[in-house]
């Protein structure tokens, strides 16, 4: 399995041989380094962390700069589940490992849209505008199973206003279009869930 961690810098579009244009999220990714290594013997199963990006030393805990030392100070740990093999502590996985084609998953965290209603988060019709109702456009409505059977309690999972965005997005079979192993950038087909700067998890499997 093939694995970096990015950040999303932009929107792009990416014209082909035959001048077709594709919609592009330019990524840039990469170098990892790796910073533990484990197996079964020791932790049950096996899975390689990996640090990137950088910050001041200052920012981290004791604990993570015990565990760093000699490293680097990184700003994103990450962790994937495949098989070591010779990784060991401190190689370096970059681009190299990519070719231009390759159906990637891509993992990042959605925009976060703050509090918000049931027909922006659940697109809800709302209520009736006649017949009586003056305020109630734009209303979950009842909410607790009324009338003839109906429980009278609040069903668990019961879609309601709340906290939208800020959620684990995968987009899987997304296409590499371009890949620039010099300054570690990766362009890839369709978009990618997040803002700019959010940190992506890229798989090939």
């Amino acid at each position: 399995m093939k694995f970096i961690l990015g950040t999303k810098e932009y929107m792009t579009q990416v014209f082909d041989d035959t001048g077709r244009a594709f919609p592009a999220t330019v990524i840039s990714a990469g170098p990892l380094v790796v910073t533990q290594v484990k197996s079964k013997e020791t932790d049950g199963y096996e899975s390689v962390q990996v640090g990137f990006g950088e910050q001041k030393e200052s920012r981290l805990s004791k604990a993570v700069k015990g565990h760093l030392k000699g490293l680097g100070n990184f700003r994103h740990l990450g962790e994937f589940r495949t098989e070591v093999g010779a990784m060991k502590v401190g190689d370096k996985i970059d681009l190299s490992t990519f070719k231009v084609g390759e159906k990637i998953s891509v993992r990042s965290e959605s925009k976060g849209k703050g509090f918000a209603g049931a027909v922006k988060r659940y697109h809800f019709k709302g209520g009736p505008r006649t017949h009586g109702q003056k305020h109630s456009e734009r209303e979950v409505g009842t909410i607790a199973g009324g009338g003839r059977g109906g429980s009278g309690r609040v069903a668990k999972g019961k879609r309601m206003p709340g906290r939208m965005g800020s959620d684990q997005v995968t987009v899987r079979n997304l296409s590499i279009l371009q890949i620039d192993p010099a300054t570690n950038t990766l362009v890839v087909k369709g978009s990618v869930a997040g803002k700019r700067g959010s940190l992506v998890r890229i798989i090939q499997k």
